[in-house]
C-alpha cells in the first residue's frame, strides 16, 4: 500500500481476468475480532497463503468495527468482500447494519481502496428474507448510494437459491448485481460421494451462472467441504462423508482445476476456501480449534 491514501481509484484494482483460482478466505467476524486480532490474520492470509481478499462472513454488531476490518486490510495489502448480514430470524436489524456500514463506506477515507464489493446478503434467497423485487431493488439502491465510491454490489448465493425462486423474481436480482459472488458446497448434492469426484457438480452450478449471469465475473464466496458435521454424513447422500481427507481433495480438486476456471467468461472464476479456522465454522477452517493447519494448503493463484 502507498504511504498516503490515494486521490483516484485510476488502476487502482487489478483486472476482473487476473482474479481467477485461489483469492482468500472467507472470514467469520462473529466473534467481534480485536484489530490485532484482525491485523495478524489479515497479514498471514497474504503472506502465507498469498491471498489477495477477505470475505467477511456473520456480523459485528460493535460500532465501528467495519473501521478495524479497514484498518487491518489496507496493513496487509488484501482487499474486502464487504456483507450485510440478514441472519435467519426475519428481524430488520439488517436496515441497521446496511446503514452503519454505508456511513463508514463513505466517511472512511482508505474504505474505497479495500472494499472490491458489498454483499447485500449471504443467501438471502434461499433464506427468503426478502421476496425477490424487493431485495432487487435494494442492490439497485445500494449501488446508487455506493456510485460515487465506485463499490459495486452483489448477493452471496447459492444457484439453487435463484433456482427456487426463479418463479418469484430472482432474475430481477441477478440482472440487478454487478458481479457474482456464488456458493459451492457440493457435499450437500444428492449426487455428492467423494471430495475428489465432485467436479461434476461444481460444473453444473457453475454453467448455470455461467448460462444465466451475462458475463459477469464470478467468484466462489462459501465454497468447502467440511472435515466433521454433526452426523459425519451429509443430509443428502449418506455416501458423502466429512473428513479431513475430503476437505483436503476438494482442495486439490479446486487447484487442478485452476485452467479451468481461468477459461471462465468474464475475467474466470476467483475461488474464496470457507472458512479460515473452524473456531469460526466448525468443519470447514483451513486451521483446527487447536490453531493447527489441518493439511499443507498452497494454492494456485495464477496458471
Amino acid at each position: 500500500m502507498p504511504a498516503n491514501t490515494p486521490t483516484s481509484l485510476t488502476n487502482w484494482w487489478c483486472d476482473y481476468d487476473t482474479e481467477y483460482a485461489f483469492v482468500g478466505f472467507s472470514y467469520e467476524v462473529t466473534a467481534c475480532q480485536s484489530l490485532s486480532q484482525l491485523r495478524t490474520d489479515f497479514l498471514k492470509i497474504r503472506q502465507t497463503f498469498k491471498g489477495r481478499y477477505i470475505r467477511m462472513y456473520g456480523f459485528c454488531d460493535t460500532p465501528g468495527f467495519y473501521n478495524n476490518v479497514i484498518d487491518a486490510a489496507w496493513g496487509a495489502g488484501i482487499g474486502v468482500h464487504a456483507l450485510i448480514w440478514f441472519g435467519f430470524d426475519g428481524t430488520d436489524q439488517w436496515m441497521g447494519r446496511r446503514n452503519a456500514l454505508f456511513g463508514i463506506l463513505h466517511s472512511n477515507p482508505k474504505a474505497k481502496y479495500v472494499t472490491r464489493v458489498l454483499q447485500f446478503g449471504s443467501e438471502p434467497l434461499y433464506d427468503g428474507v426478502l421476496d425477490p423485487p424487493v431485495l432487487a431493488a435494494q442492490v439497485t439502491a445500494a449501488k446508487a448510494n455506493l456510485s460515487s465510491l465506485h463499490i459495486p454490489v452483489t448477493i452471496s448465493e447459492m444457484a439453487y437459491g435463484y433456482q427456487e425462486s426463479a418463479s418469484d423474481g430472482a432474475q430481477d436480482v441477478l440482472n440487478a448485481i454487478d458481479l457474482i459472488d456464488a456458493h459451492m458446497l457440493p457435499f450437500f448434492s444428492t449426487l455428492a460421494s467423494t471430495a475428489n469426484k465432485a467436479w461434476p457438480i461444481v460444473l453444473t452450478d457453475l454453467d448455470w451462472f455461467i448460462n444465466n449471469g451475462e458475463g459477469k465475473k464470478i467468484y466462489l464466496t462459501e465454497n468447502g467441504w467440511p472435515s466433521v458435521t454433526s452426523d459425519g454424513v451429509s443430509p443428502n447422500s449418506p455416501s458423502a462423508v466429512a473428513s479431513v481427507s475430503n476437505e483436503k481433495d476438494y482442495y486439490l480438486l479446486l487447484d487442478a482445476h485452476c485452467s479451468d476456471f481461468k477459461a471462465v467468461p468474464g475475467g474466470g472464476v476467483g475461488w474464496f476456501w470457507h472458512i479460515y479456522t473452524d473456531d469460526m465454522e466448525p468443519g470447514y477452517g483451513l486451521y483446527n480449534t487447536a490453531g493447527n493447519l489441518k493439511f499443507p494448503f498452497a494454492p494456485k493463484t495464477s496458471c
